[in-house]
């Protein structure tokens, strides 16, 4: 049975949304755990994805304050369901990014990143998925707003990404 993860970056609340969207809560609720890439703003997001979920693998991001790198790490790690997963905010310039993420995380099967609010999905010549699900609350430069459903079991990992 695949361990499923409700997969989120950038929210920004309450600047860019008062709220998560329906369709993320209703996820949420049907997810094993929440894997959160940073950018979060405001510690009621946190306290509402930890009191809703059985686990959070979640990051601060360049826009958290301090209450949150308080709590967060810069870089969480978890080995779930065979498969090596880090979360990362920013990973930096999209050129260069597979071979730059190949030497930084030489130990991983999947990462998970934010900061773009850009969708991404590629494999590295080593291997290494990398995963942004854009954000929920502010498309940017996107069609729609998203995020991402990831399930993980016995070593191998599938993505889903959603538009809200």
């Amino acid at each position: 049975m695949p361990t499923r993860f409700l997969v989120l970056a950038d929210t920004h609340l309450p600047k860019r949304a008062k709220r998560l969207p329906d369709a993320v809560l209703a996820a949420l609720d049907s997810a094993d755990g929440v894997v959160h890439a940073g950018d979060w703003v405001d510690e009621a997001t946190l306290d509402l994805l930890e009191s809703r979920s059985p686990r959070v693998i979640g990051v601060a991001g360049n826009n958290d304050g301090p209450g949150l790198h308080a709590r967060l790490p810069e870089v969480a790690r978890a080995e779930v369901e065979g498969v090596r997963l880090a979360v990362v905010h920013e990973t930096g310039a999209a050129t260069g990014r597979e071979r730059r993420m190949d030497e930084r995380f030489p130990d991983v099967d999947v990462l998970v990143f934010g900061h773009s609010h850009i969708p991404w999905d590629t494999t590295t010549p080593r291997g290494l998925r990398l995963l942004n699900p854009g954000s929920p609350t502010d498309r940017r430069r996107q069609p729609r707003c998203t995020y991402a459903l990831l399930a993980l079991d016995a070593g191998a990992a599938s993505w889903e990404l959603l538009a809200v």
